[in-house]
């Protein structure tokens, strides 16, 4: 099948990839040329894990291709993917401007019949209104068919996440369109979801709603562990035990980060405003994450006491381990407090080094190795659970810091190991 995927975002790139990767020939389109010119190459413009071998595995093999012309690739294509962004409004809605213009584009560009899929996380209505554009722009009056079919991709394991999906959502009124989609995820042996496009466009963001506040219920359980003198951990797994609550997403940290949580949530109370509904529970999950990161600075500076010119050393930037996306990491707010006393912020991540020098500028020290950021440190935060920040050796780091306080924001490292040592170790919860 002949897909065209527009947009090479995380969901984008990683989606045309393993479309190729599945037996279709896909070409992926954007604006930005110098994007493009690094695809043509095999250099993904994100860190994922495997995304690259990927891309360079199906661009041999004639099945993925990468350019500007969006044209083209829309007249060649059968099924068209709109993976663009829908970044954040002021007010917390999602802004569509993006996806109007590419639905617009593909109105005036296509030429014969083609379905087009939202692949955009995307507000309930959408749909509907992607279809006016389609056809409200058409000079060739061409049948167009709209799909709904959200991603659930992780970041850091979003190819393995795509090949091995736990379901696929499809929302659609068109048999046709129904058949398209089943053809086109036919080698994936996964429970396929077909539904209306407004539910499936509910089902993405009530997902991502629904996680999020099981990381902000944990995180409000584990403030209460700490008022009680009772441990989060032991918590947690008692909790997660119950088959009906499940294990995942009830690890107490410093709360939720990236782009989709943060997003998809203030997108879906704004939803629910604009159709009459004040979605409360929502409204406490935002308040909780952001409070966390604060009762985290909190402890700091409960610890340290003035943080003038003390040196905190900071392991891990990224909002999670094994990618390099810092946009609304924790790790952002809890610097950002630090240097508002005048602390001095050494940090390290092994991938998000370049992201944080655009955030921070010189205003924070940056080292590509752990020993090199904690020397002379006052204290050591652990912010992203990176697998080799569990690895140091911390009888070395205890050597090379000047104090001898571990703030561990996401409860990762051995506290029994640390004490022992001679750390003072402070968790989330405990």
């Amino acid at each position: 099948m002949n897909v065209a995927v527009i947009g090479t975002g995380y969901v984008g790139l990683v989606s045309g990839a393993c479309l190729s990767e599945i037996g279709h020939k896909v070409v992926c389109v954007d604006i930005d040329e110098s994007k493009i010119e690094k695809l043509n190459k095999g250099i993904s413009p994100i860190y994922e894990p495997g995304i690259e071998e990927v891309i360079e595995k199906n661009a041999k093999a004639g099945r993925l291709s990468f350019t500007t012309d969006f044209d083209s690739a829309v007249k060649a294509s059968d099924v068209i993917f709109i993976a663009v962004g829908t970044p954040p409004k002021e007010n917390g809605e999602a802004d569509l401007s993006f996806v109007e213009n590419v639905a617009r584009s593909i109105a005036e560009a296509a030429e014969t019949p083609k379905v087009v899929v939202e692949k955009s996380t995307v507000p309930v209505e959408t749909g509907e209104r992607v279809n006016k554009v389609l056809h409200d722009y058409n000079p060739h009056n061409v049948k167009f068919e709209v799909v709904s079919n959200p991603e659930f991709l992780r970041e850091g394991s979003a190819v393995e996440d795509f090949m091995k999906p736990d379901r696929i959502v499809i929302g659609t009124d068109s048999e046709h369109a129904k058949k398209v989609m089943e053809e086109l995820y036919a080698p994936f042996k996964s429970n396929i979801v077909f539904t209306d496009i407004r539910s499936a466009e509910i089902i993405k963001h009530a997902s991502n709603s629904f996680l999020a506040t099981k990381i902000s219920f944990i995180n409000a359980v584990a403030n209460l562990c700490e008022k009680t003198g009772a441990n989060i951990e032991h918590v947690s797994k008692g909790m997660g035990l119950d088959n009906r609550i499940g294990k995942s997403f009830l690890n107490a940290g410093i709360g939720y980060g990236g782009f989709c949580f943060p997003k998809d949530v203030d997108a879906f109370v704004s939803i629910a405003e604009k159709n009459g509904y004040d979605f409360g529970i929502l409204k406490e999950v935002q308040k909780v994450n952001k409070q966390q990161r604060k009762n985290f600075v909190k402890k700091i500076e409960e610890k340290l006491w003035i943080l003038k010119d003390k040196r905190v050393a900071v392991l891990g930037l990224a909002f999670k381990p094994n990618t390099d996306d810092m946009r609304f990491a924790p790790s952002i707010d809890i610097i950002n407090a630090l240097l508002a006393e005048n602390a001095v912020v050494a940090a390290t991540d092994p991938e998000a080094e370049e992201n944080a020098k655009r955030i921070f500028g010189d205003k924070i020290e940056l080292n590509d190795d752990a020993y090199e950021a904690v020397k002379g440190a006052d204290a050591l935060l652990l912010l992203t659970e990176w697998k080799q920040f569990g690895e140091l050796d911390f009888a070395k780091v205890k050597e090379l810091m000047r104090g001898k306080l571990v703030f561990d924001g996401r409860n990762f490292l051995d506290e029994a190991n640390l004490k022992e040592l001679g750390f003072e170790y402070v968790g989330v919860g405990k």
